[in-house]
């Protein structure tokens, strides 16, 4: 919809279309009203005055305005819907008012349209005569823009009439009201719809009162009273409160102003302390100058000494000087001496070399000799033993008999069949004993095996359950994803940086400090970095040993992380010559996000990561990695899987998931709690079937220890058989032509005794020969021994003399030392002499200096310092005593002076409050008296013009005021006043309760002040009589306030109304009820 501006009939045709007249006049105008509005020229009004009005959005109007106002008198007419009550309620939200105010809301988010973000209201006020506000900012208008959002906040923007802003507080705003006496919140100022029917409805008369009181401000004049009053007995309160206080300030101050008046003795005591220590000052100069006079006599007589010392360290360093030329002598005679003996040595040691050499041979001839002897002597005891037996067996063959002889043998082949029987049986058993054997063997090998597996699968549990706990925990903090110590450590680490114990911050752990740019390489990357993800760097050695100290108290027990020691670097090395580079996979270095240069530089230096690819697929890694030309600067490669590909190897990764770096944490968790379901499901299965292989096991060994114990039984059984049938094998008879071997073995016997024998003698012969060698050998040896003896013996002698020498030199050396040492100490004491006499003097010059700032001139003492000491000390004890009696004199003239200004100053506020009750008291004295003949002569008044608006309509009536109960009465009677008696408003009908309201409010009008009034529909309840006397009564109040602005809301067309520029008719166009977007209203002057 366009907007229109409104004007005046006087605009000119092309800027506005004519609006249509209003010309019907009534049949009953009255003539005097007539006159007074066309004499009425234009209207200068004063400052304040509502000038135009523009709404936006606004309740359920799209756009509303801009209206214009007249000066004076003002009719916004309309049929219900057309936007009436609504540009009421925009003036009273946008000049302050509260929501409750207008009775069209509880807060001013139900100001704003549905479906719109904001409100926005516009308003300008005149702001020129002598009541102007600050009229060199605004100019000669103040707009105020409102915008109230859907939350319901409320913001201001107050411009010049320029349109320039000068101001968004609302506290500026209250100023402005307050400078023009603006109050929207008055029912008197603004009379709203509802205000009007509670007013006109109201069976109260406290109501009505409160009307009164509230329209007149009387009401506000009394609520300042109430809590200037209750600000009256605070201040009593506080009032009694100091005056106790101020008992207390006065004794205190009696007290400290009797001390301040005995400090007096106490200027004699320390005038004589400070005489005392100007003679304590010179007597310890004298007593200083005392005590150096024997220090310098005896630094001179050290002096002295020191020549003495000097001739006897030249002496024997003379006497040193010759032991040891006589020590070098003797020292070259034996080093000769010992050269013979080192050119003898390598003989002797030839020679010693073929003794071991020959003895060896002997040796080994001694013991041919020997062994051929032992196997001679038992030859000749074979020879004895066998005669022995052939003569034996000759013997008994001639004594055996037949019959004995079948008897045995019979014995003996039942014996050989049992024999055979028990061995099969044994056969048997030991098979049956191999398979028991052989079957726990392997149960128990497959139960070492399950027992391995298992105890695998509990460290793979174990391992897992802390990885879901470690999972669990790094919800909330990453950090315990590297350890559970891990937060704790980083926690120490940044205390101890804090408390300056690091040079530089040492970065960990590094897993921590690195993301992936492809989740899918987490694997890869956690098998290649390895122990380097929870590692630390450290910048220098002294940081490293700090660090492990708190690893040492954060980790108790168990693998602490590895610290790794280089130098920090701002920027990451330049990698650009040894890095791997290729089109389709990228480098671990650049597979990784790393903010800190430190980091990347470690794992650089580390582990090389910018020359190992990641390649997701396992086969194309294997094919790019194993082909002739492997990539440049690429020495491994990872695919996702973990495994490793070398150009020459491959490594399958025992790891499947990535502990540290996957990105999904519940998907590990989920996981992880299914691995476990799994693997505690399989060790359940486990255990079964490590319970079954131990119930074979026992059945094996029993059965096989029931079968030991039979073959044992059945082996017995055996053993005597054959024990049996060798006695009966031996006690069988050889036949004669049994005794041939043995004589052939005799006759061996005593052919082998000739040859040991030959062989015996040769090895005697050779020993005899080996002997005589070896002991030609030895004598050569000791006749070279004793000639190097006799060459030692001789350097004995000559080491017997060295050793006197090197006596004789130690001792000179000694004596030199000692004289060395004895002047050393005498020029160390000379020195500490020096020293201590120059402290002295130094000393003494310093307590010169002291004496002479405490007393220029020097005193002759004759007392010892520790007498003067003594006497000091106990006139400061006395002076002490004394001070702690009456106090310190500064503390005692502190308090002295603070405890005086305590009490004037609390005395001085006494009377000062006592002065502002006073005058408190008579001015609200003075007050409430104005307030009351204020109330009685605005109730006065009120009742005058109550009566003359009455009289006008020939109506008659009262009204009773009564202050005390706080009550209004307000009576009238619509005929004559003689002929009938007054009635209470309640028993009139609407169009006289409705008169008699614009009367009530009429006189209200009369005796308060306000730039503008506004009326809702103040004619609702009234018949065409009373609207017209009400109407003609409103417009020559209004004829006679030409200063102030009247705004009337009605829905009366007003087309009886006189001709007249002071009237403006604001017509508001009805209400399109198809769409929701109100009409802009149209203006009429007349």
């Amino acid at each position: 919809m366009s907007k229109r501006k409104s004007s005046s009939v006087s605009d000119k045709p092309h800027k506005l279309a004519r609006p249509e007249e209003d010309v019907h006049h009534s049949d009953e105008e009255d003539p005097l009203l007539s006159r007074e509005m066309l004499s009425a020229g234009e209207v200068v009004s004063d400052a304040g005055i509502v000038e135009s009005i523009t709404l936006k959005n606004f309740m359920c109007h799209s756009l509303l305005g801009p209206f214009t106002f007249g000066s004076n008198v003002n009719f916004v007419v309309g049929n219900n819907g057309s936007g009436k009550s609504a540009v009421l309620t925009a003036l009273i939200v946008a000049l302050g008012g509260n929501a409750q105010a207008t009775n069209r809301g509880l807060s001013l988010k139900g100001f704003v349209k549905q479906g719109e973000s904001s409100a926005d209201v516009s308003i300008t006020l005149r702001n020129i005569g002598r009541d102007a506000y600050k009229p060199e900012v605004y100019g000669q208008a103040i707009i105020v823009d409102l915008r109230i959002t859907r939350e319901g906040l409320r913001t201001y923007k107050l411009r010049a009439s320029s349109g320039q802003l000068v101001s968004n507080k609302k506290e500026e705003l209250l100023s402005i009201l307050d400078n023009f006496n603006i109050q929207v919140n008055n029912p008197v100022s603004v009379l709203t719809q509802e205000m009007s029917k509670y007013f006109l409805h109201s069976r109260g008369e406290g109501d009505k009162y409160k009307f009164f009181m509230k329209a007149t401000q009387l009401e506000q004049m009394r609520e300042d009273f109430v809590y200037i009053k209750t600000t009256k007995h605070v201040t009593e309160e506080k009032v009694q409160q100091h005056s106790e206080c101020l008992k207390d300030l006065k004794r205190k101050f009696l007290e400290k102003e009797e001390r301040y008046k005995s400090l007096s003795s106490l200027d004699e005591m320390h005038s004589k302390l400070e005489e005392l220590r100007k003679q304590m000052a010179w007597a310890l100069v004298a007593e200083l100058e005392k005590e150096s006079e024997p220090m310098k006599e005896k630094l001179q007589s050290g002096r002295r000494d020191t020549e003495k010392y000097d001739g006897r360290v030249e002496e024997w360093k003379k006497k040193v000087m010759e032991a040891e030329e006589k020590h070098r002598q003797i020292q070259e005679r034996l080093e000769g001496i010992t050269q013979q003996v080192q050119e003898l040595q390598p003989k002797s040691a030839e020679l010693k070399a073929e003794v071991q050499r020959q003895n060896t041979c002997l040796k080994s001839s001694e013991i041919t000799v020997h062994r051929c002897r032992a196997n001679l002597r038992d030859l000749e005891k074979d020879k004895v033993q066998l005669s022995t037996r052939l003569n034996d067996l000759k013997l008994s063959i001639s004594q055996t008999t037949g019959a004995e002889s079948q008897a045995r043998m019979d014995r003996m082949e039942q014996i050989q069949a049992e024999l055979e029987n028990h061995t099969h049986h044994i056969s048997t058993l030991g098979q049956q004993i191999d398979q028991y054997e052989h079957a726990c063997g392997r149960a128990k090998e497959e139960q070492g095996r399950m027992r391995k597996e298992h105890e695998v699968l509990q460290r793979s549990i174990e391992a897992n359950r802390r990885n879901l706990q470690t999972m669990e925990s790094s919800r909330s903090n990453r950090l315990r994803r590297f350890g559970e110590h891990m937060p704790a450590l980083l926690s120490a680490i940044q205390e101890a940086h804090k408390r300056g114990q690091f040079r530089h911050k040492p970065r960990g752990p590094m897993g921590f400090l690195i993301s992936l740019k492809d989740p899918e390489l987490a694997l890869a990357v956690e098998v290649c970095l390895k122990g380097q993800l929870q590692a630390f760097t450290c910048d220098n050695h002294e940081d490293e040993k700090v660090l492990q100290g708190l690893m040492a108290r954060v980790f108790p027990s168990g693998r602490r992380p590895a610290i790794i020691t280089s130098t920090f670097l701002p920027t990451v090395h330049d990698t650009r010559r040894r890095a791997v580079n290729h089109p389709e996979y990228p480098s671990v270095l650049q597979a990784l996000e790393i903010e800190d240069p430190v980091v990347a530089n470690c794992l650089i230096d580390q582990r090389g990561i910018e020359s190992i690819l990641l390649i997701k697929n396992r086969t194309d890694a294997r094919r790019v990695m194993l082909s002739k030309n492997p990539p440049q600067n690429c020495s491994q490669a990872f695919s996702k899987d973990g495994d490793q590909i070398f150009t020459n190897r491959i490594y399958t990764a025992e790891q499947t998931r990535a502990n540290y770096l996957s990105g999904d944490v519940e998907e590990e968790i989920r996981h992880l709690q299914r691995e476990m379901e799994n693997q505690k499901g399989q060790a359940n299965r486990f255990q079964q079937q490590m319970r079954k292989l131990d119930e074979d096991i026992k059945q094996n060994e029993g059965l096989l220890r029931r079968t030991h114990i039979e073959q044992k039984m059945t082996n017995d059984k055996a053993t005597k058989l054959r024990l049996e049938l060798t006695d009966l094998k031996n006690v069988e008879e050889p036949q004669s032509e049994d005794l041939r071997p043995l004589e052939e073995d005799l006759q061996e016997i005593v052919t082998k005794i000739s040859s040991k024998r030959a062989e015996y003698e040769e090895a005697r012969t050779q020993m005899a020969e080996l002997k005589a060698s070896y002991e030609k050998a030895e004598q050569e040896h000791k006749q070279h021994k004793e000639q190097i003896s006799t060459i030692a013996e001789e350097a004995d002698s000559v080491k017997e003399e060295l050793n006197k020498t090197d006596q004789e030199v130690m001792k000179c050396k000694h004596h030199k030392k000692h004289y060395d040492e004895k002047r050393s100490g005498h020029l160390g004491n000379i020195q500490t002499l020096e020293a201590n006499l120059a402290s002295k003097e130094q000393e003494l010059q310093t307590s010169v200096a002291k004496a002479t700032e405490i007393c220029p001139e020097r005193l002759e003492v004759r007392r010892t310092p520790r007498s003067l000491d003594t006497e000091i000390s106990r006139l400061k004890v006395k002076i002490t005593t004394q001070q702690e009696q009456q106090g310190d004199r500064e503390e005692v003239v502190r308090q002295y002076k603070e405890a005086l200004e305590n009490y004037n100053k609390m005395a001085q506020q006494m009377k000062q409050f006592n002065s502002f009750i006073k005058s408190l008291d008579s001015v609200m004295n003075r007050r409430l008296q104005v307030y009351t003949d204020l109330r009685r002569f605005l109730s006065a008044r009120c009742k005058y013009y109550f009566d003359s608006m009455l009289a006008q309509r020939g109506y008659t009536g009262s009204m009773t005021f009564n202050h005390k109960n706080e009550t209004l009465s307000i009576s009238v009677q619509p005929g004559q006043g003689n002929k009938a008696d007054l009635s209470d408003m309640r028993t009139l009908s609407g169009g006289e309760r409705s008169f008699s309201t614009v009367c009530f409010v009429l006189s209200l009008w009369a005796i308060t002040e306000a730039p503008f009034r506004c009326l809702d529909e103040f004619d609702v309840y009234m018949d065409m009589v009373n609207r017209r006397i009400s109407m003609d009564m409103l417009l020559k109040v209004a004829a006679g306030q030409r200063y102030r602005q009247f705004i009337f809301l009605t829905p009366q067309s007003m087309g009886s109304l006189p001709v007249s520029k002071i009237i403006r008719i604001i017509r508001l166009k009805d209400p399109d009820r198809g769409n929701n977007d109100a009409q802009r209203g149209q203006e009429e002057e007349q």
